[in-house]
């Protein structure tokens, strides 16, 4: 697995890097010892979740202590959430995180999702760095956050 790209929106990047935590986000996925491919989404998951813990996040934080709905780490002012299903979770995703950010528990967050080619190795109907790009551009006033979408493959 290796970083193979970030777009920003709302200055998402900008905020990222005054937290001094650019650099680790795109590191988060270099990982060659990582090979993309069927059946690789739960070794991914596993080093994101250590990647975190080591780093001082919380993992798998529930949104709102009345539902059983989860980011995959927060950190201070920040958010993150990887997604390698399906495309309808992506954006499902980034309600969840427009949600902290209008709750006032969040600055910025950053979402991760391989690139189509990734996304094609991995499964069928896989969220893409390209699609998830062009859609959040798409909706720029409904998605209000500071994001970073981060792509691997």
């Amino acid at each position: 697995m290796r970083f193979s790209g970030a777009y920003s929106l709302h200055n998402g990047q900008a905020e990222w890097e005054k937290r001094d935590l650019s650099d680790w986000l795109t590191d988060l996925f270099e990982v060659p010892s990582i090979p993309i491919g069927l059946g690789c989404t739960g070794k991914i998951r596993q080093h994101i979740a250590n990647e975190l813990e080591a780093g001082g996040w919380s993992h798998n934080v529930r949104i709102d202590p009345n539902y059983d709905l989860t980011v995959t780490g927060r950190y201070r002012d920040l958010a993150f959430q990887i997604q390698t299903g399906n495309i309808s979770r992506a954006i499902y995703d980034l309600m969840k995180l427009q949600y902290l950010y209008q709750q006032g528990k969040i600055e910025a967050a950053a979402l991760a999702v391989p690139t189509k080619a990734a996304g094609l190795m991995i499964a069928s109907n896989v969220a893409s760095v390209e699609r998830v790009w062009g859609e959040v551009q798409l909706f720029d006033r409904i998605i209000t956050f500071p994001l970073l979408i981060v792509g691997f493959e």
